[in-house]
Formats: C-alpha cells, structure tokens, sequence
C-alpha cells in the first residue's frame, strides 16, 4: 500500500499544497478555494481516499478519488489555473506561481503517474491523505522537478 500526503493551505481565491510520497516531495498542488464542499467550486475535504488509475481521452492517465463525500468523479488532472481549469479536482503542478496557480502540470502529472505506476502494476492499493500545512509553514514557490 502506498499513501500519498497533500498538505494545503487555503486562500480565498485558491487552495495550494505540497504532494509527498514517501516523505519526498513530488510536486506541488493546485485546487479551488475551500467553500464548504459545494460542487464544481470547492476544493477536497480533508480526509483520507483512495486513489484508482482512469483514462479518458480529455486528460489521458489520471487519478481518481474515491468516496469523496458529497461529490462525483473528483480527479487529479492536469491544469495550470484552478479558477478556470477545475471543477473541484486536484491538479498537480511543477512550480506555484499564484494562489490556485501553476505552471507545468502535464510534467508534473507524468511524473505522478510514472512514480505510481509500479504499484497500480502489482494491484497495490493507493491512498491519499489530505490535511492543512501545519501552522508557520508556506510552500515554496520555486520550480521542483
């Protein structure tokens, strides 16, 4: 079994965080801004969920979360701009560059996929936990490959 963590930070325009596996980090997040779960305009309740591999001709290989409550088809997707990009998902991005904003998302959703796609292989479960960046802490907004 493989946990992910998404530590997030919310702003009124926009939700960004850090991804790790492992301890390490991946890449960072982007996400609407918290508005109590409401459809196609909130971000993620904090929780714990599992994670299938989904293909679409839209996004290609991507993510699905399962069981978010209240909501349907939640994704990690690609997008570099959450207000216009997303409807509630997730996207990974290689560098903040904004509240609910990124650049370089396809990269980084190739790098996801490809750190994951051992496990999908062996039918390893996959889960990810999110959860606030504890107090004090700020992602950085630099370019992490």
């Amino acid at each position: 079994m493989i946990t992910l963590q998404l530590q997030r930070m919310y702003y009124p325009r926009g939700t960004n965080g850090i991804l790790r596996m492992h301890g390490d980090i991946v890449c960072y997040t982007i996400e609407l801004p918290w508005l109590d779960n409401r459809t196609n305009a909130s971000c993620v309740p904090e929780g714990r969920y599992r994670l299938l591999q989904r293909q679409s001709p839209k996004f290609s290989n991507h993510l699905w979360l399962q069981d978010v409550p209240g909501r349907e088809l939640i994704l990690i997707h690609p997008a570099n701009n959450a207000a216009r990009e997303l409807k509630g998902c997730i996207a990974p991005v290689s560098a903040l560059t904004g509240k609910g904003e990124g650049e370089s998302s396809r990269r980084a959703m190739s790098k996801l996929m490809r750190l994951l796609q051992p496990a999908f292989e062996l039918e390893q479960e996959v889960w990810l936990q999110i959860e606030s960046l504890p107090v004090g802490i700020t992602p950085l907004f630099k370019n992490y490959n």
